[in-house]
């Protein structure tokens, strides 16, 4: 029995991540990205405490918009700074961090429950 969920075509479902890189709706990205319901974006960091607010601006016009955002910290949980919780917060944007294989995981059912859902990822060897 098939239990993979239907996913609307053109929806950035992750197929797979590890050895710096994620593949993502079919598409090989090298490097850490910021993953909307329908592009992904290079994010431009090597590890979680390079984050910065800049780096999520593109949440705040995607469509469809953004209710909750998953940061994948890398191997482990990592720190996320409060000024990107208030400026999330201002967005309306919610914010959960997890390790990036729960945060790729986690995205994929959201996405498949049709939630409102993005995700920086941080890549991980």
């Amino acid at each position: 029995m098939d239990i993979t969920p239907l996913i609307p075509a053109g929806r950035q479902l992750i197929h797979k991540y590890g050895n710096g890189d994620f593949v993502i709706a079919e598409v090989r990205h090298s490097g850490s990205v910021l993953v909307c319901q329908q592009e992904t974006l290079p994010l431009g960091i090597e590890t979680i405490a390079d984050l910065t607010l800049d780096h999520l601006e593109p949440l705040k016009t995607a469509e469809p918009s953004v209710e909750l955002l998953l940061i994948g910290c890398g191997k482990t949980m990592g720190f996320i700074e409060d000024d990107i919780r208030q400026g999330l917060k201002s967005w309306g944007i919610g914010l959960e961090s997890m390790d990036t294989g729960a945060a790729c995981r986690t995205f994929n059912v959201l996405l498949s429950e049709e939630r409102r859902v993005a995700a920086a990822m941080i890549a991980v060897d």
